[in-house]
């Protein structure tokens, strides 16, 4: 058996045709919801970036215990598994997080092999001193001279044409793997690309597509919106929508070349093909840009996802189940291979939704470290915010103790203190660092608010509901989730449970 998983970050559902969007040109998406199972109730876990790769190797929630992070010792890599099962997994990825300071440091090194595809947004690999000056008019108001947004300009400068881009470098790096590896057994490819996550730069060929819009808006080029409030002209609006189409479109011809490649090869009859995404977006739906500063509305929790199983051998039907990628994979490929889940994995094997859409559970939760903690049951969801203002008490836990690019600062240390293993953590105590969130000053009103949302009545969640019963009954599922994954006991505290 052999497993292929496509990853994108940052992929809308919303903007896709084979979930119901009439304007953005992804053909090859909806060609592989013809020839896969699509998922409408998939729904991320922890968020956001690292902390859903976590999850990934990991096949358990980890955003009540800890931040952006890298593995713990203590952990239980799928990719490790695998490899020490005799079965070569290999890893391409532009995805410059991995190779931060912080999070990304031990991510790679549990594939059999990996490569990595340098240059995506603000990736310090071009030695260049001085970067080209913000252009106002490209940039709007992220005209910045901070370092990353300068190191993105001389990134920019070294695509000379569309081979040049990191997209299509990593794809080509995963589909020569998978020419060369054709008439072997055992074996999964993880290509994983950083697009279409913001900055939605595409080269002019690729925005032709969308040529008739672009007619009449050839003096604007801005495409890095910020994590913010909408403030822009609805025209400005509607061009970073396009922008991030046409890197959509783009992201859609490379589909359709593993598609086209698993035709040529012959490896439907024994070959797994996935693709999910960490995440969603915001496009400026409430009002808002992109993620994380605002609450997970359904732009940004609810996320395509597509399988292949060929043991099944079932394709263009949808499933209704609610299932969480980022915990479900990692069972769902051991099992491929004939290996067990650990016990410490929460997630569940999808087999039996792929089979027939029998659900692998009633609710999910998702959220990320600090900020409101989620529930959803396909109908409902609700979003539980902290019960003070200083939304405390709040800690790491870690024995690794980095965080989003760089290390925690001394003065984070020095009053740590050695705590109470948790039930995964094989027995080793972990330091308890004191945590923090996002300042209120750079959050949305809502993110720490307690809201109710009815998804049949209220899709784009513009109203939130009141019913006491229903609040009930997602908070007792709310307990027992977090009971399920040995939350610490101070999360109920910080949360008024």
């Amino acid at each position: 058996m052999r497993a292929i998983m496509l990853m994108f970050d940052s992929l809308n559902r919303h903007m896709l045709s084979s979930y119901g969007c009439d304007w953005t040109v992804t053909p090859n998406f909806t060609r592989l919801a013809s020839r896969t199972v699509q998922f409408d109730a998939s729904y991320v876990c922890s968020m956001p970036c690292m902390p859903a790769r976590r999850d990934l190797h990991t096949g358990r929630p980890n955003f009540l215990h800890r931040s952006w992070g890298p593995l713990e010792p203590w952990d239980d890599s799928v990719p490790e598994m695998l490899k020490n099962a005799g079965i070569h997994t290999h890893m391409v990825t532009d995805h410059q997080h991995y190779w931060e300071e912080g999070a990304g440091g031990n991510y790679l090194t549990k594939y059999t092999t990996h490569a990595m595809v340098r240059g995506q947004e603000g990736d310090p690999y071009y030695g260049q001193i001085k970067a080209p000056e913000p252009d106002e008019k490209s940039m709007g108001r992220n005209a910045s001279t901070d370092r990353w947004h300068s190191m993105d300009r001389v990134n920019r400068e070294q695509v000379r044409d569309a081979s040049d881009l990191p997209i299509d470098q990593t794809f080509e790096n995963g589909m020569d793997f998978i020419r060369r590896h054709t008439d072997l057994d055992n074996w999964m490819v993880q290509i994983e690309t950083f697009d279409p996550h913001e900055p939605f730069f595409t080269l002019p060929e690729h925005k032709a597509v969308y040529d008739e819009f672009y007619e009449k808006s050839r003096d604007l080029i801005w495409d890095w919106p910020g994590y913010d409030s909408v403030k822009e002209m609805p025209e400005e609006v509607d061009l970073m929508r396009h922008n991030y189409a046409a890197l959509l479109t783009l992201c859609d011809s490379y589909v359709g070349k593993v598609i086209d490649l698993m035709d040529e090869l012959d490896l439907w009859n024994d070959t797994m093909l996935i693709v999910w995404t960490d995440h969603g977006f915001s496009l400026g739906e409430h009002d808002c840009w992109a993620k994380c500063w605002l609450p997970f509305y359904e732009e940004i929790a609810r996320t395509p996802f597509f399988i292949w199983d060929p043991r099944s051998g079932i394709r263009g039907e949808r499933r209704k189940s609610l299932v969480q990628p980022s915990i479900d994979l990692g069972p769902t490929i051991l099992e491929f291979f004939g290996l067990e889940p650990t016990t410490d994995m929460t997630g569940k094997s999808l087999t039996p939704v792929i089979r027939d859409d029998s659900p692998v559970r009633e609710t999910a939760i998702f959220g990320m470290f600090g900020a409101q903690v989620n529930v959803t049951d396909g109908r409902y969801v609700y979003m539980r915010g902290p019960a003070t203002p200083e939304n405390q008490p709040l800690f790491e836990y870690t024995l690794m103790p980095s965080k989003m690019r760089e290390a925690f600062k001394v003065d984070e240390l020095q009053a740590n203190e050695l705590s109470t293993p948790f039930s995964f953590m094989k027995g080793v105590k972990p330091v308890k660092i004191q945590g923090h969130t996002i300042p209120s000053s750079n959050q949305h009103p809502d993110r720490g608010k307690t809201l109710l949302y009815d998804l049949e009545t209220d899709p784009g969640q513009l109203s939130p509901v009141e019913d006491p019963s229903v609040e009930e009954r997602l908070i007792a599922a709310l307990k027992s989730e977090l009971a399920n994954i040995d939350a610490p006991r101070e999360q109920l505290t910080r949360l008024g449970l």
